[in-house]
């Protein structure tokens, strides 16, 4: 009984090590203290799978991280500058590679005028990716998201590290916001309303799949408003906040559960999630990325999901949707080719 005991003892605490050593994970964060960056910090410390922290910012990543570093989480938090190889040390030896760095959208700017500057900055953390965590799973969250997932996708095939499984735009705010709103239209908790968000990340390119939702009787002028403020929920936040910035809680959060299923399903649990990717679906459209349905492993992207039955309605909104789609990915595929 004493053997049998110290055994079972024995395996069981084999079975803790493997469990624990196989969900101990370093994400950095590029961009950490920015309006993004600060709460999404904050809510990955809190997430047990994380185990090393860094986070990196052209200036104020120390303060952050010694903030963060408070919370009582069992992780270490370590805060990085450009000064003394920081970036480099931030992604040495990263599993996970998260950017929300960039400007914020302001009172009437699209996404596209936002390209400008992001571009470069996304550019550029993109061939440190490249240099110093080849094999990381990079999670893009700098608009606009329909041209800087491009970019990073060419500056790494530049580089010869391309992996088209471990690339992803983070589109999960905009599934939230669907879940959100069509739960206000019908008195429901947004946890029991699951909506498919697919196609990109800006305006008309954000095709919300109601027909597939659990009310899929929505039509009209509610069907009509419910689908705008999905695709333009955005705006609600950037006229808010008076020029002062654009939607930075709600996405921290969607960037934080997104980074969270791609933990959870490294450890070898599989997560679907929308998100936008190198996908063939429309590929022979000639529209290289497009969010759908992913189902997420060990390896990332490992089972890209078709859109499935869609209403004559959503029909159009996804023709709509690849004709703004395949300029946004083109732009981003330029802006590589001219300043590489």
């Amino acid at each position: 009984m004493v053997l049998i005991a110290r055994s079972s003892f024995f395996n069981a605490q084999r079975r803790a090590f493997s469990s624990s050593a196989a969900t101990a994970y370093k994400v950095a964060v590029l961009g950490a203290a920015g309006g993004i960056g600060q709460p999404l910090s904050l809510l990955l410390k809190l997430n047990d799978k994380v185990t090393d922290l860094a986070l990196y910012d052209l200036r104020g990543a120390p303060g952050v991280a010694a903030d963060v570093s408070h919370v009582p989480a069992n992780s270490t938090v370590t805060g990085y500058l450009p000064a003394d190889g920081g970036l480099e040390k931030a992604l040495t030896g990263a599993d996970v590679v998260v950017i929300p760095a960039g400007i914020p959208r302001k009172p009437g700017m699209t996404r596209d005028d936002l390209f400008n500057t992001n571009a470069s900055i996304v550019r550029d953390l993109a061939k440190a990716v490249g240099d110093y965590a080849p094999k990381a799973f990079t999670l893009i969250i700098s608009n606009p998201v329909n041209s800087t997932v491009p970019i990073v996708s060419e500056v790494l095939k530049s580089k010869g590290v391309y992996d088209p499984k471990r690339l992803f735009g983070v589109t999960t705010l905009d599934v939230l916001r669907a879940s959100r709103f069509i739960s206000q239209v019908k008195g429901t908790k947004p946890e029991d309303e699951p909506v498919t968000v697919v196609g990109g990340h800006s305006g008309v390119t954000i095709v919300p799949l109601i027909s597939q939702s659990n009310h899929p009787d929505i039509s009209g002028e509610t069907l009509d408003a419910l689908t705008n403020r999905i695709q333009f929920g955005g705006d609600e936040v950037v006229k808010a906040k008076d020029g002062a910035g654009s939607a930075t809680l709600s996405m921290a959060q969607a960037a934080a559960r997104f980074t969270n299923s791609l933990l959870t399903s490294l450890s070898g649990t599989p997560v679907t999630e929308p998100t936008f990717v190198d996908s063939p679906l429309f590929k022979s459209e000639g529209i290289e990325f497009f969010a759908s349905k992913v189902t997420l492993g060990p390896s990332g992207a490992e089972t890209i999901h078709e859109l499935g039955a869609v209403s004559e309605y959503e029909e159009k909104l996804i023709e709509a949707c690849k004709v703004d789609l395949k300029k946004n990915i083109a732009k981003g595929v330029a802006f590589v080719e001219q300043n590489p």
